[in-house]
C-alpha cells in the first residue's frame, strides 16, 4: 500500500503494522502464525460504526463474514476458506451481496439499497473487503 503524502498518520499506521506482526510472531505456539488482514479506518464518520456478526449457518456452506455501516457506506469483510479452488467473488445487487467461493455460497440482504456502480471489492490474502456505497433513502 502506498502512502499518502497528505496523511501525517501514515507512518505511524505503518509503525503499528510492524509492532502488531512482531507481536504475533513472538506469542508462544506461533511458528505459523500470520497476519491475513485488518483495516485501520482514519477518516471518521458521524457516530459510531456498528458491527455486526454473521456467517458460520448451520449449513457449513456458508462464509463467515462480519458487518460493519457507517452513515454512508457499508463495509462486509469476509474471510476465505483456505481450500478455495477459484476466485472468490461478490456478487454485488441494489438490495443483497452474494459472496461466492466455489460451490460455496452466502447471502447478504441488505437494510439499504446500495449504489452498485460505485461499490467494490477486494480479497488479499484470504480476507474479501467489500465496500458499498449507500443511496439516499428517497433514492427509487
Amino acid at each position: 500500500m502506498q502512502n499518502n503524502p497528505d496523511n501525517p498518520y501514515d507512518e505511524v499506521f505503518g509503525n503499528i503494522s510492524k509492532i502488531v506482526e512482531e507481536i504475533v510472531q513472538n506469542m508462544p505456539g506461533a511458528e505459523n502464525a500470520r497476519i491475513i488482514g485488518y483495516t485501520i479506518v482514519t477518516r471518521s464518520a458521524s457516530g459510531d460504526p456498528e458491527v455486526y456478526s454473521g456467517g458460520a449457518g448451520n449449513s457449513g456452506d456458508d462464509i463467515p463474514y462480519e458487518v460493519q455501516e457507517s452513515e454512508t457506506e457499508i463495509y462486509i469483510t469476509a474471510t476465505i476458506p483456505v481450500t478455495a479452488e477459484h476466485a472468490p467473488y461478490a456478487d454485488i445487487q441494489p438490495d443483497v451481496v452474494k459472496i461466492c467461493v466455489d460451490e460455496k455460497f452466502t447471502t447478504i440482504p441488505l437494510e439499504q439499497r446500495i449504489d452498485v456502480i460505485h461499490s467494490t471489492y477486494r480479497v488479499h490474502r484470504g480476507v474479501m473487503d467489500i465496500t458499498l456505497r449507500k443511496l439516499p433513502p428517497d433514492f427509487r
